[in-house]
Formats: structure tokens, sequence, C-alpha cells
């Protein structure tokens, strides 16, 4: 393991005074110590691609720049990569945490495919790389041959990072001056933890409900407050529950489709809300946990506080909006007669419970089961009438 400190002040000496990216649990202590260094800029970016735009941009403006994120986001990276640094020349650096890696123990089944095809996908974009330092002596020769690789070829250039490469660095509170707040923000503060909302969601469920969860920790306490055949897990692809949703309400529109989202995964493609208020399912309730951080990933900001998610809802389409701290004012939501696109905010405390634990299924089989069901119920409902 080196420090966090050893890389970034190596990293300073060699111009680099930018780091974006979007939080990764191997990111964890780098990112931590660049959000809280004084001397350093931290661009939360929504997604990987921004994140290389933002620092292609600083490249044009004359300061170097880093790019981190996790290797399941270089699909989001591939576009500016291909066709913004790659033909205006701009060099960036890369830090691609390798998870799912070849040779190290089974990861997360979401990572199993990106890990074989990481470094095969980065020579396939002309982008050199080599293993992230994990010893402190390597800090300097690897950061020379980035610059004079990056120098030379102008073209970005990346450094893979394995698990448990830096040492733990603990983020300190977020500034509370620092980024404007959002009205509804502002109004309705978070009271409850995410697992009071979901026991509240399910003790409302009817019978023909079907539930997408979010990737991360939404899908595992659900999970947790009880698994139904009736509930997706998702995994990875983060960002897309709500596109998900709206898909499967779209293909049903005799189910009450209720989509669990997060912030940080809601601002990575918010613009599945222009989208979904575009198609209008009446049958599509968007339900937003909104604990303003990137939780599963060391409890980094994400820039929702600044946002009135309810208001950009409503702009795009959604027929009821509300925002709520109280699971009892939820299920009170959910239960209401009608129809017509929803989306309701609501404003969770962040944390998980201890041992929280993860699905014993595998994502196959969770979607072989909810499509099971389908059927099943679809069969007994046929069988009524």
């Amino acid at each position: 393991m080196i420090p966090a400190t050893a890389f970034a002040e190596a990293a300073r000496r060699h111009g680099f005074g930018l780091y974006t990216g979007v939080p990764c649990s191997f990111l964890k202590p780098l990112i931590n110590f660049v959000i809280d260094d004084p001397d350093l800029r931290y661009v939360g970016a929504t997604n990987e691609g921004d994140a290389v735009a933002i620092a292609a941009g600083a490249e044009l403006g004359g300061l170097h720049s880093v790019v981190m994120l996790q290797n399941s986001g270089l699909g989001n990276a591939v576009n500016p990569l291909s066709s913004l640094t790659w033909p205006f020349r701009l060099p960036v650096l890369l830090i691609v945490t390798l998870r799912g890696d070849p040779d190290a123990p089974p990861d997360e089944p979401q990572h199993h495919l990106m890990g074989q095809i990481t470094a095969p996908l980065l020579e396939m974009l002309d982008i050199t790389w080599e293993i992230f330092p994990e010893d402190e002596q390597q800090i300097s020769g690897c950061l020379d041959r980035a610059s004079k690789t990056m120098s030379e070829r102008r073209r970005p250039h990346a450094l893979l990072m394995k698990k448990g490469t830096v040492q733990p660095v603990a983020i300190g509170p977020p500034s509370e001056d620092r980024w404007p707040v959002a009205s509804t923000v502002g109004q309705v503060r978070a009271t409850q933890p995410r697992r009071a909302f979901l026991r509240s969601i399910q003790s409302v469920l009817r019978p023909t409900d079907l539930v997408i969860a979010t990737t991360g920790y939404t899908s595992r306490e659900l999970y947790a407050c009880g698994d139904l055949p009736s509930q997706l897990y998702m995994v990875g692809s983060m960002g897309c529950a709500s596109s998900l949703g709206l898909g499967l309400a779209l293909a049903r529109p005799d189910r009450r489709v209720i989509v669990l989202d997060g912030d940080g995964a809601l601002l990575m493609r918010m613009g599945a809300l222009a989208t979904i208020g575009r198609c209008r399912p009446g049958n599509l309730f968007h339900v937003l946990l909104d604990n303003q951080v990137h939780e599963s990933t060391g409890g980094q900001a994400t820039g929702s506080g600044s946002v009135d998610l309810c208001a950009v809802a409503a702009g795009c389409g959604s027929a009821r909006v509300n925002c709520t701290q109280d699971p009892g004012a939820l299920a009170d939501l959910l239960a209401e007669p009608g129809g017509g696109l929803r989306f309701v905010r609501v404003m969770v405390e962040a944390g998980i419970p201890e041992d929280l634990p993860r699905p014993d299924i595998q994502p196959e089989s969770v979607a072989r089961r909810f499509m099971s069901y389908l059927r099943s119920s679809d069969a007994r409902a046929d069988a009524a009438t």
C-alpha cells in the first residue's frame, strides 16, 4: 500500500492540479485525500464521460488533470475518449480501478466481464497503460513515464489500480457553505434511514406491483427488508434503473412499476427523466431515495443538494411530484388511488445497517425468477376471469 499523500504530492510536482471522476471503493482513499486537500481541486462528475470532458477542458486551459473512475464506467467514457481526446490530441491521466481482476479473488458478478476486457479496451482506444504503483518507491518513475508518454503522444495514459493499493483515508465533513442548496432540500430535511422507507414501501405494495431497485445499498437493503419475487435487485449499470423501469412499464401497462432510485444514479443519467416524461407511462412510480452522497464508495457528496430535482421531474413531464422525509407520508402517496406518472423525492439519512447481507441469488436467477413470477401471476389472473 502507498499513502495517498505520496501519490498526490508527486502528481502535483508533475503539474497535475485538477482531479475529476466518479467514486469507486478502490479509489476511496485517493479521492478522499484530494477532496480534503485545500490546494487541489476535485470535481465530482455525474458520469465518467463528463469527467473525461472536464479534464480535457482543463488541459485546453493549460492545467494537467486526472480522471478517476471504476473500470465499469469505461463504457460511459468511450465516446469522449475516442471522439474528443483522440482527435484533439488532449492528454489526460486516467486512474482506472481494476474491478473483476482476472488474477485476483472473484469480485461481484457485474465486474466479471469488465475485469477481463479493461486492458484490451484501453488498447483499442489507443490508450497506453500500466499498473498503478503499489509501492511508494514506484510512484516517481510511474509518473515520469506517464508524463513523458502523454507529452510525446498527446493521448491519455491510464494507470490500472488494483484493490487495496492506497492506504485508507477518512473524509472530512462536507462544507455547508461551499455549494448552493436547492429550495426543496432546504425545506425537507432527512430524519430517517433508507430502510425505514423501504419497509414502508413494502407495507403498501399491491399484489400486482413490480419493483426495480437501483444498484448498491438500495438493492441490498430492500433484499434484507424482505425478498420478494416481484423485486429486481440491480447490479452495476448505474443510473439505468429508471430506464429499465420505463421499458418494463411500457411493456406491462397493466402493472404498476415502482422504481427505487438513488441520487448519484439519477444524476448520472438525468436525461432519462426527459425520456420518461415524453413517454409518460401512467403506471410508473419513480421514488428517489436521496442521501446526497455516494454511500457505497465512502460517502463522497453528490450534486443532488444543489438541484431542485422535483422541479426537474415536473418540468420533464411527471404528472404529480412530491418531496418528503416521512416514511408514513411515502406509504400514503403509494397507497393513493389513481395513476399518472409520479415522482417522489425522499430525503434519507446516510448510513447502513451493520452486517448488511448481499442477495444470495445470482443476477440471472433474479431476472428469471422475476419473469417467472410475471407469467405465473398472469396465469392466475386469467384463471380468475
